[in-house]
């Protein structure tokens, strides 16, 4: 959650049930997800201290990702969106990765080069601009982000 470029909270649900699998199972993930995101909503509002009422917008991550975890957290931020009259904003997972760069103090100029490494993507993309950014480089097999993860 943030407010004028700030972050008021980045509170997360860790799901241990992968554990046991060396990996991420996308049908676990997804019931996770539907058990987690009313209490991650509702512990991020506590921890920003805002109430429903003062959210200005609602975005959701629309792709890439397991689809059930996006259906979950899509359809929950329709709905949100819709109870408050607030406009929705889709959001693309690694176009966010490297547009996250831009909320801190201290952020680069552009151009600038970002290595994304997220679940199964690994990528290097020159930014020119926010709305200026080309893969140069990605995975061909397994990602990085694949190790990372587990």
């Amino acid at each position: 959650m943030c407010r004028d470029g700030h972050i008021l909270t980045n509170f997360i649900a860790s799901q241990s049930v992968h554990e046991q699998y060396g990996g991420v199972v996308p049908e676990l993930a997804s019931r996770a997800h539907m058990q987690n995101i009313v209490p991650v909503v509702d512990t991020a509002l506590k921890q920003a201290k805002v109430s429903l009422s003062e959210i200005s917008a609602v975005a959701f991550t629309q792709a890439p990702g397991l689809i059930g975890a996006l259906l979950v957290g899509a359809q929950f931020a329709k709905s949100l969106s819709l109870a408050l009259n607030v406009p929705l904003i889709a959001v693309h997972h690694m176009q966010a990765h490297v547009l996250a760069n831009l909320i801190p103090d201290n952020k680069p100029d552009f151009p600038f080069l970002c290595l994304t490494v997220s679940g199964g993507h690994t990528q290097i993309v020159l930014c020119e601009s926010p709305l200026q950014l080309t893969i140069i480089g990605q995975k061909i097999d397994d990602a990085a982000g694949e190790a990372f993860d587990k």
